[in-house]
C-alpha cells in the first residue's frame, strides 16, 4: 500500500499542462519556431520531480507541421536532465535519441521557469 505524503511539499499528485513558445535561443524575444506543448505531473513523495510528455511542435520552415515527442522524468533541481526521445511525426517520423534540460531561470512565486533544450535526433 502507498502511503499517502506528510505534505504536499513535492507536488506529489500534482498535474499541469503547458502550451508555450518553442524559440531558437533562451532570451524570450528570441525566434519562435512553434509551441512545446504537454502535461507535467508531480511523481515523487520525496523531491520535485516530474514525469513529463512533451511534444516540440513545429509551426514554421523546412520543420513546419512536425512534430518531436520527448516522454521521461525531469528532477527539477538537476543542473542538467536528460529524457528520452520517443517519436515524432513529419520529418522527424521515427526519431529517436534525447534531450538535455537546464533551467535558465525560475520564479517560485509565478512558477514561471525558462528551460533551455538542446535536442539531439536520429530520424529518417
Amino acid at each position: 500500500m502507498i502511503q499517502q505524503p506528510v505534505s504536499n511539499s513535492s507536488l506529489f499528485g500534482s498535474i499541469t499542462m503547458t502550451d508555450d513558445p518553442l524559440t531558437t535561443d533562451v532570451p524570450r524575444n528570441s525566434t519562435v519556431v512553434g509551441h512545446a506543448q504537454g502535461i507535467y505531473a508531480g511523481a515523487s513523495q520525496g523531491e520535485i520531480s516530474f514525469l513529463m510528455v512533451l511534444n516540440f511542435a513545429f509551426k514554421t520552415g523546412k520543420y513546419n507541421g512536425s512534430t518531436i515527442s520527448v516522454l521521461g522524468r525531469n528532477t527539477m533541481f538537476s543542473k542538467v536532465r536528460e529524457m528520452p526521445v520517443v517519436g515524432g511525426s513529419g520529418m522527424f517520423r521515427f526519431a529517436s535519441s534525447y534531450v538535455e534540460l537546464r533551467t535558465k531561470s525560475l520564479n517560485f512565486k509565478t512558477g514561471e521557469a525558462t528551460v533551455e533544450y538542446n535536442c539531439y535526433v536520429v530520424h529518417y
